[in-house]
């Protein structure tokens, strides 16, 4: 398995990069968030990557951050769900924006990435449900988080919300409340106050 590459960027032809390590071209495919924050050409690029084996291709995929190569993970793990489309969901939506749309299941959101239909939008938020933690910079869930109040809190400054209405709101929630039933709630009490 190629777990991980550093080489000289060489070729940028989206969503395809040509990646030189030591002598030897990778071809990648890339989601449009990795492809825009690449460097200029024959400058030194890592990348982290998944290998797709098919019958007919063994294909690449690279990432610059580990978070969105776990994100292509979980969405290939998703029935009628291949590497194009995962790719085009994270084209789509930076990891974020997908955490607020599962949290908040917007099907439309989702509909308007290229290749998602409206069932196809409804299984995703189905199957992503409490896969992802909405934070400043998102994350795939592996380790249990902190508690569900933090969660909550970091959903909605990641929403637009100051810090203080964040907490606030938090605070008005009972306890034991589950992330994306206390976020619902939140938004529900923010929007009245």
């Amino acid at each position: 398995m190629i777990g991980r590459l550093t080489g000289i960027l060489l070729e940028k032809n989206p969503p395809q990069i040509l990646l030189d390590v030591q002598g030897v071209a990778y071809e990648l495919d890339v989601p449009m968030s990795t492809f825009y924050n690449l460097p200029v050409l024959h400058e030194k690029v890592v990348l982290h990557t998944q290998l797709i084996v098919r019958e007919d291709a063994h294909l690449l995929y690279g990432f610059l951050s580990n978070e969105e190569r776990g994100a292509f993970r979980q969405l290939l793990k998703i029935s009628g769900v291949g590497p194009k489309l995962a790719l085009s969901v994270l084209s789509g939506l930076s990891l974020n924006d997908l955490a607020i749309a599962v949290v908040n299941k917007e099907v439309g959101r989702l509909t308007k990435i290229p290749g998602v239909g409206k069932k196809t939008a409804e299984r995703l938020l189905l199957e992503l449900q409490g896969k992802f933690a909405v934070t400043g910079s998102i994350a795939v869930r592996g380790a249990k988080a902190t508690s569900s109040g933090d969660d909550i809190v970091n959903a909605l400054l990641a929403l637009g919300y100051n810090e203080k209405e964040a907490d606030w709101a938090a605070r008005q929630l009972p306890k034991d409340a589950e992330v994306s039933d206390g976020i619902r709630l939140a938004l529900k009490l923010l929007s009245k106050a």
